[in-house]
């Protein structure tokens, strides 16, 4: 396996990596690579810098059925893995997911079930920081917060163990594109990428290049560091939340470790139902909106057999303020939440499997 000349995108992918530290030397690494544009140069970089880094690489690619091409598209994904001497893992989808959501979880739960079969402790995608700027977009447009416009983060850690990496958040596609072209590398063309019934690619191929001719040219890299700016931002304040609520119920992490939604062994036996404990008002007074409404949200996340949304957080944050015996609606699974002078009490009855 010859190494290609050593560019100036060797040594920023290179540099980063020393940098940031999330792609430790002589550790397994999972590469997802779809054939598209981002994901060979991704891979094509990770095998030039293999010799410094001593990592053990293996290829997956998942195969959405979603084109009349998918076939091919994986046949030649494995074609490479063979020229570069690496292990091939493929999997295909039993039917064809009905969105990219729903593409998305399905895919990140394949490459983790290979992973954990594989020994594997890192997934690498090849997402840019042209992903990471359309992202923030398109979470902007439909209404986000600040966690939403953050858009893709450096690494996160999908299962025990096994952690998701994006090593490109710094390339744009322009980029990656460059390096394809200069390794001669064939890159597999997805018409879906083209298809403008999606918002996603409206945002690609039609307001990125509207902002880049009469806004700025560098758009992308500049929303794609706001992003950055912003995902510190949320770290800080969910770690400042995590914190109040700790103060404001004592008994919360314990709480944390009980499986409250686990499915009844018999049909006729439901779990005794696991006390809610109580909000203290008088901290979470004390903190700013911003932080109460982090903590609550990770309040709700535990009791709820949901993800709560914006109305179920805000009607809880409310009662922080609200006159003694002040009560809400039920939440979904049945709890209420109600004052009692300085505290939120809860009354719950078995809530459910929790949907995750």
């Amino acid at each position: 396996m010859a190494n290609a000349a050593w560019s100036h995108f060797h040594a920023r992918l290179h540099q980063t990596l020393r940098d940031r530290s999330f792609l430790p030397a002589h550790r397994s690494l999972l590469v997802a690579v779809s054939g598209g544009q981002d994901s060979l140069c991704l891979i094509r970089l990770l095998l030039d810098l293999q010799p410094h880094w001593n990592w053990r690489l293996g290829i997956a690619h998942c195969n959405h059925c979603w084109r009349s091409d998918s076939d091919a598209n994986a046949a030649h994904v494995k074609q490479l893995a063979e020229t570069w001497q690496l292990t091939f893992h493929s999997i295909t989808a039993t039917e064809p997911p009905r969105s990219e959501a729903a593409a998305r979880n399905w895919r990140y739960q394949a490459l983790t079930e290979i992973a954990q079969q594989q020994n594997y402790g890192y997934i690498v995608t090849g997402h840019t920081a042209s992903d990471r700027a359309e992202t923030l977009l398109y979470n902007l447009l439909r209404g986000s917060g600040t966690d939403g416009l953050q858009a893709l983060s450096w690494q996160r850690e999908l299962a025990p163990r096994i952690w998701l990496t994006r090593p490109l958040l710094e390339f744009t596609r322009a980029e990656t594109a460059q390096v394809c072209q200069a390794q001669g590398l064939q890159v597999w063309e997805d018409a879906t990428n083209h298809d403008l019934k999606f918002r996603r690619n409206r945002i690609r191929a039609e307001l990125i290049p509207y902002l880049q001719t009469h806004f700025n040219p560098q758009v992308e890299s500049s929303l794609a560091q706001t992003a950055e700016l912003l995902q510190a931002d949320v770290d800080y304040l969910e770690s400042a939340a995590s914190s109040l609520l700790r103060q404001a119920c004592p008994e919360f992490e314990a709480f944390q470790s009980i499986d409250r939604f686990a499915q009844p062994q018999q049909a006729d036996h439901l779990p005794s139902a696991q006390p809610v404990p109580s909000l203290d008002r008088t901290i979470l007074k004390s903190a700013p909106l911003a932080i109460q409404r982090r903590a609550i949200r990770q309040f709700l996340q535990q009791i709820l057999p949901q993800s709560p949304n914006f109305d179920q957080i805000e009607k809880l944050v409310a009662l922080i303020e609200a006159p003694n015996r002040s009560q809400t609606d039920p939440f979904p699974g049945g709890t209420i939440a109600q004052v009692n002078h300085n505290w939120i009490v809860f009354q719950t009855s078995f809530l459910g499997n929790r949907k995750t």
